[in-house]
């Protein structure tokens, strides 16, 4: 039942991202027609354009970023003042968004031995629906932080390649 609701949930957040045009442009990652293959096809069409254009003496770097645990490092109070501020979401929507998020806690147990249980505070919930939507609108500043350093950002969930010319 709460896959189904997640479901209904991510459609129709989805649908309010893309009419309202906010989701990330230079982020593929969980959005529909974008996969890897167009991921990859910026970023090397904007690299060739740029030693096309003979800037910067035709050279051009690269680099890739893996945050590792990504999913588990989105902070919940961070989150829920990204989707109001940035994206509008507030009222009713808010409030379920913040109970969604709240409430959530985790043990470890190994055999019949049970670790105490504690409140998570950061972490979009692991195989769920709407996690990766979560985590892509979380690092939606990462593109502005990174183009205003003068480079170029293209995420892929949370894969980041920077490059420049």
């Amino acid at each position: 039942m709460s896959k189904l609701l997640e479901r209904l949930v991510a459609r129709q957040l989805m649908d309010y991202l893309s009419f309202a045009d906010l989701l990330p442009s230079l982020q593929s990652g969980f959005r529909p027609g974008h996969s890897t293959e167009t991921a990859v096809l910026r970023v090397l069409s904007d690299i060739l354009q740029a030693v096309e254009r003979g800037d910067s003496a035709q050279s051009a770097a690269l680099i890739f970023l893996d945050l590792s645990a990504a999913f588990d490092t989105v902070d919940h109070e961070v989150l829920l003042k990204r989707l109001q501020m940035s994206f509008g979401i507030d009222n009713t929507a808010y409030k379920w968004f913040q109970s969604y998020q709240s409430g959530r806690h985790q043990h470890v147990r190994r055999g019949s031995i049970r670790s105490l249980t504690i409140r998570l505070v950061c972490g979009v919930p692991q195989g769920s629906v709407l996690g990766p939507i979560l985590f892509v609108l979380y690092n939606v500043d990462l593109i502005s932080l990174i183009k205003s350093h003068g480079l170029m950002p293209h995420l892929y969930a949370d894969d980041t390649q920077i490059y420049g010319s």
